[in-house]
């Protein structure tokens, strides 16, 4: 009887102590049962909870100070250009179409990944799209059925006098394209604001992961940051220096050169706003001059390993990410 009683007053306190804690904004960690009596988890489960906290093993927890409310995600796109600039074919070498087609089933999915996980994020997407033909533009369509995606077609008058005279009617386009994308980021864009392109494939993951790192690096530091999706190659060809940052479930490392694939809020895009036009004003080289000129004094990372797959030529250093299975992600996101 004594040792029934011994145990019920140690349950008790044992609750007690969990209910303290709990009101105190402290976490237990009971590594014998591998898991947290005060988050109600395994240890193995997602500790961190969106807008909140974030909770690494065994790095502890982060308050979160840079919560996240709403995402726009603009996607560029252009249903013909094979690879824009260049004279070569991308890897699997079918019609643009079917990069597009397959870009646009991957995101959908790393969206729907992501409501499923933070409903309370509102996410809108506006595809901004270059001239596609009646065909592929219904294939389009038919993919963005039922979602919260809107299409609207690229306005070439309207930057006929802005952009400088190119040497063809492509690369006009193509500057003309990201300067309407920048300028819906700084008219609709409210909080996160996620510029794609349509050569890019998605791990289901990424926007959870993106979300989530940034809430933690971006906390942690207390400062607005950029994120690209994307490990591209080019990054490793040089003996420069990284710091390497831990973020929800994967590491990031710092970069001082992106693409034009990449996650910034809407406070940078309005501070860094003459260099966001500056970029599409002209052919620059690089193309991203004024975007890298950026990282000089705002933070930018990289995932390791990547979250998203650039798909260009097999043999461009701009492109595919290392270690990653190319054809099963191609494959998945057939339509």
């Amino acid at each position: 009887m004594k040792v029934q009683n011994k145990t019920t007053k140690s349950n008790i306190l044992k609750k007690l102590f969990i209910k303290i804690c709990k009101l105190l904004g402290f976490e237990i960690l009971d590594q014998n049962t591998f898991s947290s009596p005060t988050l109600e988890k395994k240890l193995d489960e997602n500790l961190s909870i969106i807008n909140e906290k974030s909770i690494i093993l065994p790095l502890g927890k982060v308050k979160i100070t840079k919560k996240v409310s709403s995402i726009l995600i603009v996607l560029r796109m252009n249903t013909d250009v094979e690879i824009w600039d260049q004279n070569r074919r991308r890897l699997f070498e079918l019609p643009k179409i079917e990069y597009s087609k397959r870009s646009l089933n991957s995101l959908i999915k790393t969206i729907d990944y992501c409501k499923s996980t933070y409903s309370n994020i509102n996410i809108k997407t506006i595809i901004v799209d270059d001239n596609s033909n009646n065909e592929n533009l219904f294939q389009i369509k038919k993919i963005i059925k039922n979602k919260n995606i809107d299409i609207l077609q690229l306005d070439y008058s309207k930057y006929r006098n802005i952009i400088k005279k190119q040497k063809n009617n492509e690369t006009f386009a193509n500057l003309a394209s990201l300067l309407q994308c920048f300028e819906i980021g700084k008219e609709k864009g409210e909080d996160l604001i996620f510029f794609i392109e349509d050569d890019y494939l998605h791990f289901k993951s990424m926007m959870e992961e993106t979300i989530s790192s940034y809430e933690r690096i971006a906390s942690q530091i207390n400062k607005d940051i950029f994120i690209c999706p994307a490990d591209y190659p080019y990054l490793y060809m040089n003996n420069e220096k990284t710091n390497i940052l831990i973020g929800n479930k994967r590491h990031w490392r710092t970069i001082s050169k992106s693409l034009c694939t990449f996650l910034t809020t809407k406070n940078l895009l309005d501070k860094y706003w003459d260099n966001f036009y500056q970029t599409c004003l002209d052919r620059h080289d690089p193309f991203e001059k004024y975007l890298n000129e950026i990282y000089k004094n705002e933070i930018c990372i990289s995932p390791l390993k990547s979250l998203s797959l650039h798909l260009t030529n097999i043999n461009s250093s701009y492109g595919l990410s290392p270690f990653i299975d190319y054809k099963k992600l191609w494959e998945e996101n057939k339509n």
